[in-house]
């Protein structure tokens, strides 16, 4: 099957918010449809354009009581996608992740590069020679990107292992990528009431400290540091 049209899919909203919530956990038809602010025909039409161009995949699954199986969906894609857009650049690159990541120290050096060359032939080879440090600079950045997957899938893994509450985890997920996040922003990614992203917030707080101040949480950084040693 040919890439994905990545730009495509990303372009509309609502389907960034069904990836979102694909990300955090895996979601039946039903679920992701009580997490976007669509009718039920709409999201249908949107997990078809992606599964479409091979995007998600689509399974059947017994739930834990008894009634119909369930439709899930999952990802199938694991990639970095890097683009550039000037007046002089359209520039893009696709980076399969490792399931395994592998790090190394990386090396970049710019001091070669000259700042403003006179000939033609020397700007041609000081553009080939930045295409090599950009080169390196992927190779990282896939290598980074590889490392943080693999901490959210096994921190995933553990928390619904341990805890089980997918509302405090899907709040954990957002903050641990974002930094931050108000509750209005929290009620509506997670399309419920604001009192319960407080409470959610309160008892995620007894495993992953959090500071909920201004009606923003974030995560206690310094707090998280002293526990985790």
């Amino acid at each position: 099957m040919s890439e994905p049209d990545i730009f495509y899919i990303l372009g509309n909203k609502v389907r960034r918010d069904l990836l979102s919530h694909l990300t955090c956990t895996e979601c039946y038809f039903s679920l992701l449809s009580n997490k976007v602010s669509v009718s039920s025909t709409a999201v249908s039409k949107h997990l078809k354009i992606m599964e479409r161009e091979g995007l998600l995949k689509s399974y059947e699954k017994e739930g834990k009581f008894i009634g119909p199986v369930r439709k899930y969906y999952k990802i199938t894609l694991s990639s970095t996608y890097v683009v550039t857009v000037t007046p002089n650049l359209f520039w893009y690159r696709g980076i399969k992740l490792d399931e395994k990541p592998k790090l190394k120290r990386f090396e970049i050096d710019l001091e070669n590069l000259e700042e403003s060359p006179n000939t033609l032939q020397s700007m041609v080879l000081n553009l080939i020679d930045a295409n090599k440090q950009l080169h390196i600079l992927l190779e990282a950045l896939k290598s980074l990107e590889s490392y943080r997957d693999m901490l959210v899938k096994t921190i995933k893994e553990r928390y619904l292992k341990d805890i089980g509450d997918m509302t405090q985890l899907a709040i954990l997920h957002y903050l641990m990528l974002y930094g931050e996040a108000t509750i209005e922003d929290l009620s509506d990614r997670l399309n419920i009431k604001e009192r319960e992203v407080i409470k959610k917030a309160e008892e995620l707080n007894k495993f992953v400290p959090l500071t909920i101040k201004d009606r923003t949480i974030k995560i206690d950084e310094e707090k998280l540091r002293k526990v985790a040693k």
